[in-house]
């Protein structure tokens, strides 16, 4: 399984060949000081960095995506995790309805202690569902089972 620092590494290399930059530690390494203001980056340095041994500080990840045109949020987590959460938020606005907005808000305004109370109430209510439906595919093989048996 790659690391954070390798997909960080494919990422970089990518952003490199789409900008029209060879991923060489030489290539790397002028680009990025003539923009960076710091201290300069070292061939070293930034050769760890498309192997994926290491990965930049946020203010060296930035001046790498303002000079390749992508987003730091990209260099550093891709767009898996952004998908990720594009779709669990989709997911909320699609299944709650006015009601349910009520509901939250009204728990939003309760106190500490009376929220915690709802808390766990809407958490066993959870785990019983949960429970019946691992149960009800094996009673509904089982049934089935029962009436062929009864048939044949």
């Amino acid at each position: 399984m790659e690391t954070a620092n390798q997909k960080f590494a494919k990422r970089l290399r990518a952003a490199m060949e789409k900008a029209g930059y060879e991923p060489k530690p030489a290539v790397l390494e002028r680009e990025f000081n003539l923009r960076y203001w710091g201290k300069p980056m070292t061939l070293h340095g930034v050769r760890r960095w498309l192997l994926g041994e290491s990965m930049p500080k946020q203010d060296k990840l930035e001046t790498l995506a303002e000079w390749l045109i992508v987003t730091p949020q990209h260099l550093r987590f891709g767009e898996e995790i952004g998908k990720r959460i594009d779709k669990r938020r989709a997911r909320w606005e699609e299944a709650i309805g006015y009601r349910e907005r009520e509901a939250f808000e009204a728990f939003i305004n309760l106190p500490a202690p009376q929220r915690k109370i709802v808390k766990e109430v809407i958490f066993a209510f959870s785990q019983v569902a949960a429970q019946a439906a691992e149960k009800a595919p094996a009673a509904a093989k089982t049934a089935t089972t029962t009436r062929r048996r009864t048939r044949t």
